[in-house]
């Protein structure tokens, strides 16, 4: 097995029926990738010593998804040159707003690349990572295309049904 190429990083084992859309996405374009719990409040030594062996380690790209105010995007990309993305996750009685700021709302200079709240955004940063990767991997840009074409066909399928269906109804 190759070694993985994406880190997924999260907060809480309870934020791993959101980050599990990431992971999906990167099954589905045979991405190696791992997963870990990693708190940047919580075990902020664990999650420094995760981050800063990555690159060693083949990461290419962090994705970190966290709820509440929580900083977890931001302390990993304080700590890595390596691009990183970051999912709010929707787990406060804010229902995520605080986790969209505390994610996108980074100094100058400390990059985070924010992503919508929940399920959503968690889809979008898998989809961010292979486009990422498909810049330097032909193989992986011929699949991505496919897929944008296979999106493009699902659309118009979707369209002809409906249309077929209110023709019926009225």
């Amino acid at each position: 097995m190759s070694k993985p190429l994406v880190g997924i990083l999260m907060g809480s084992d309870s934020d791993f029926s959101i980050m599990e859309e990431a992971s999906k996405v990167l099954e589905k374009f045979n991405i190696n990738h791992e997963l870990i719990v990693s708190s940047a409040h919580r075990s902020p030594e664990r999650t420094r010593k995760y981050v800063t062996s990555a690159s060693k380690r083949g990461i290419k790209i962090l994705i970190a998804g966290a709820g509440a105010a929580a900083h977890l995007a931001g302390v990993v990309a304080a700590e890595t040159t390596l691009p990183v993305i970051g999912v709010p996750i929707g787990s406060s009685p804010l229902n995520g707003l605080d986790a969209l700021l505390s994610t996108t709302q980074m100094p100058g200079g400390v990059s985070v690349a924010g992503m919508a709240i929940g399920k959503a955004g968690a889809k979008n940063s898998g989809m961010l990572a292979v486009q990422i990767l498909a810049l330097s991997d032909k193989s992986l840009h011929k699949k991505l295309l496919k897929f944008k074409k296979d999106q493009a066909k699902e659309v118009e399928r979707k369209s002809r049904k409906l249309k077929s269906n209110y023709a019926t109804n009225s």
